[in-house]
């Protein structure tokens, strides 16, 4: 099995729109997880960033400390060190950079002291690494907010029902991930399923995504000049389960460092989350491979994704929330 890939050129000109909403509600009733190309991420932009990428990663230790996680505060911003990341409560084999939106401190939603808003840290040791890192979340997110156009119309929505309903002021959150190779009885990333709406990701050549499939564990192999999308489980929920949001994991078995970037476009924190129209069907609540309910949620996402991310880094967690 190998996932469809999806060419979303026509939802940026408006041509032939209809056959990418109908080939992107087929992936998402299926696995949740296809290819897109004709995104507008450039080349030279993904190439820019591995390689600034590697830079940071072959700094010593003290470099990497200096935009520590633990310096970040409420904006859970900066690097974590090897294994110091849970999933399903176990540390992942892989190091890692957190960034977000970079709002400054006259922003009303820094102002309000709301958790993973504010100003990313930036290493002074590779300073390529911030002009690299904005130029990729710009054109990921112009991808993104497109993509969920797409998804609108999959929905037989009006094209900016998501943009108007919940993504006012979308939280943007991007990552970049590096896994040595795997050692044996473990993983560089656990099972999981990822939070929000939608996950852009690229990856070098090394490979090791896999996707828990209905037919079992596929991989994931990177494709040139495509990006992996998934859909998280608040799409899942805001459409009753007709979207699905499929378990993953990484195992880097390419004897090799290996380097991911995913890039999250989710709702605005303070948006209400309440189903989109004509999504729960008549019948029995569904239940997720997890055992939670898809329909199972209220309140903000900002509510929502705070109580996800404190398992993530319990240790962070008191402090961050103990600054608002």
């Amino acid at each position: 099995m190998s996932l469809p890939v999806i060419d979303m050129a026509p939802l940026f000109t408006g041509d032939a729109r209809e056959s990418v909403a109908a080939a992107i509600a087929r992936a998402c009733e299926d696995d949740g997880f296809f290819y897109v190309v004709g995104h507008g991420v450039r080349a030279s932009t993904l190439a820019r960033l591995e390689r600034e990428a590697r830079a940071f990663f072959a700094l010593p230790a003290f470099e990497k400390e200096a935009i520590s996680m633990a310096r970040g505060g409420g904006a859970w911003r900066g690097w974590f060190p090897f294994r110091g990341e849970l999933t399903s409560a176990r540390p992942d084999d892989k190091e890692g950079l957190y960034f977000g939106e970079e709002l400054g401190p006259d922003d009303p939603r820094v102002r309000a002291r709301w958790p993973l808003h504010g100003a990313n840290l930036w290493p002074g040791a590779t300073p390529g690494l911030r002009p690299a890192v904005n130029a990729f979340m710009a054109e990921a997110e112009a991808a993104a907010a497109t993509l969920m156009r797409g998804v609108s119309l999959a929905l037989g929505l009006a094209p900016d029902y998501f943009a108007e309903a919940y993504l006012r002021r979308p939280t943007l959150l991007f990552r970049i991930f590096t896994y040595p190779p795997t050692a044996p009885e473990s993983w560089g990333v656990g099972e999981h399923t990822d939070y929000g709406l939608l996950t852009l990701l690229a990856q070098d050549d090394a490979g090791g995504l896999e996707v828990k499939s209905r037919s079992g564990w596929v991989d994931v192999p990177p494709l040139a000049g495509a990006l992996v999308c998934n859909i998280g489980d608040m799409l899942e929920r805001l459409t009753g389960g007709r979207f699905v949001s499929t378990p993953h994991r990484v195992v880097n078995h390419s004897g090799r460092d290996r380097l991911s970037f995913p890039f999250f476009y989710d709702p605005d924190f303070s948006a209400v989350m309440t189903p989109v129209p004509g999504a729960y069907a008549s019948g029995p609540d569904e239940v997720r491979w997890d055992g939670a309910s898809v329909r199972a949620f209220s309140g903000t996402y900002g509510e929502y994704l705070l109580a996800k991310v404190g398992k993530v880094f319990p240790d962070l967690k008191a402090t961050a929330l103990s600054e608002r």
